[in-house]
């Protein structure tokens, strides 16, 4: 079954397009702490969860016991949840060879973020695994957006609009391995008429202050999938992780008309 099949199945079963966020802020108890935390968290929210997306970055400022943790909650994690690992890794093809096998053999994690600005021979590796998806940056939700990815180009296109091409290749030449993008809340407005109904990662609600009007009867069919992590894992409430997952899922399934 390929990636994005998967992810509609589950979207179905759940009738939740939420993503959980699993970004671990260092807590007194260091490593171990991290993991009984978001070990709570993946067993509370999993009812809800479209799919989980483990952030390298939060996990690689543990150090090496910060990587252990992370490889024992994907050891862990419901096999009925697909997990998206946020890496961004972008590096020539033959370091891309190593990451994609790191990442798709050895922690067996169901799709991984690109960033695609080294061009195509950088996310090839990682188009031959059958199962498997990529998300590609597109439009980011952070104001620097503006420096690069919705820079105008001289035939009017921003540079964003050159990334789903990479995707289509891919699709062109029947890679093994789907391909969506990253499309931030906070920057959709107008950008989601310009990208293909490919799955989309959208990060942005919540926190981040992003609003899913852009979403709302944009007509899309594929499985997209809108995160929420500090929503979830740090809101200043006395909820429940399974009550936050639960509000959010409905707000977002409110928000988004497919």
């Amino acid at each position: 079954m390929r990636y994005a099949q998967r992810l509609q199945q589950r979207i179905e079963k759940t009738g939740s397009r939420l993503c959980v966020g699993l970004d671990p802020r260092p807590v007194s108890g260091g490593a171990n702490a991290a993991y009984d935390f978001l070990k709570e968290v993946i067993e509370e929210t999993a009812d809800q969860a479209a799919a989980f997306k483990p952030n390298m970055a939060y996990f690689e400022a543990m150090g090496i016991k910060g990587i252990k943790v992370l490889e024992d909650l994907l050891e862990d994690m419901p096999d009925e949840v697909p997990v998206i690992l946020d890496a961004k890794r972008s590096d020539i093809g033959e370091t891309q060879k190593y990451y994609a096998k790191g990442y798709f053999e050895n922690w067996n994690v169901d799709a991984v973020t690109l960033n695609p600005f080294l061009g195509y021979d950088s996310i090839e590796p990682f188009l031959d695994w059958p199962g498997k998806g990529i998300y590609l940056l597109a439009v980011t939700s952070n104001a620097g957006t503006a420096d690069f990815q919705q820079q105008q180009l001289a035939d009017g296109r921003s540079v964003f609009e050159l990334v789903p091409a990479l995707g289509a290749r891919a699709e062109e030449e029947g890679r093994d391995t789907d391909v969506g993008y990253v499309v931030g809340l906070t920057n959709a407005a107008d950008v989601l008429a310009k990208m293909p109904d490919a799955p989309l990662l959208v990060p942005g609600l919540g926190a981040q202050g992003g609003s899913l009007d852009a979403l709302a009867n944009a007509g899309r069919s594929a499985p997209d999938v809108i995160n929420v992590s500090r929503g979830i894992l740090y809101a200043d409430d006395d909820r429940s992780f399974a009550e936050r997952a639960e509000y959010w899922a409905d707000v977002i399934a409110a928000g988004y008309t497919a």
